[in-house]
């Protein structure tokens, strides 16, 4: 990429984006031009696939779970392309590193609506959260204590009481209690490695 061209898709992506420097928005492009230099990825020209992309999480945020890292794949990909451009990728991180709680009630929601109907159903819950349950005794159904989680769950969260989420629901409920944000499996970076992720890619300009 060309230095002219840099600067300007830096200066664009900085006013969109409105979380990260121009300076900082040139880091990250470059560091995913690094990335996809390494990549071994088809779409290496145009951007990530899904196993680079969730590659990259993994070295980045130590994200492991493929249930969720398919949908925040999904999520970057806004348009629905099959792989992340360098514009998906700093708007994405904008919200994975610096979103408002607004912004990433919007993010947790879609990543985990797994089918993308607009709500999160039992089925999702159970698939989110079969995964994240530490095991049980031998003697104990873990499907049972699963099922039993979720039902607390709904209490919680489902104001309409119609047995699943909305995101009027969701949104309700992590206002109410910011430390649901994350109720099915974490999908956002915790804060170390966000920090450890800035320090290394933004050296002179981090912002904590």
């Amino acid at each position: 990429m060309s230095r002219k061209r840099l600067q300007f898709l830096a200066e664009s992506l900085s006013r969109s984006t409105k979380h990260f420097s121009e300076v900082e928005v040139e880091c990250l492009i470059k560091l995913f031009d690094a990335l996809l230099a390494r990549s071994c990825s088809q779409f290496a020209v145009s951007g990530f696939n899904r196993i680079a992309f969730r590659d990259t999480l993994f070295a980045a945020f130590g994200m492991t779970d493929d249930v969720v890292l398919d949908r925040v794949f999904s999520t970057f990909d806004r348009s629905n392309s099959g792989c992340i451009t360098v514009v998906e990728w700093v708007e994405g991180l904008a919200i994975l590193l610096r979103g408002t709680l607004e912004e990433k009630i919007k993010y947790c929601f879609a990543v985990y609506d797994l089918n993308g109907d607009g709500y999160i159903s039992r089925e999702e819950m159970f698939q989110m959260l079969k995964d994240t349950l530490i095991k049980q005794p031998a003697d104990e159904d873990p499907d049972e204590a699963i099922k039993d989680l979720i039902e607390i769950v709904l209490k919680k969260m489902d104001y309409d009481h119609d047995g699943k989420l909305s995101f009027a629901d969701f949104e309700q409920a992590v206002k109410d209690e910011n430390l649901l944000l994350e109720a099915f499996g974490p999908c956002l970076p915790d804060i170390k490695s966000r920090i450890a992720f800035e320090e290394r890619v933004f050296p002179d300009t981090r912002k904590l």
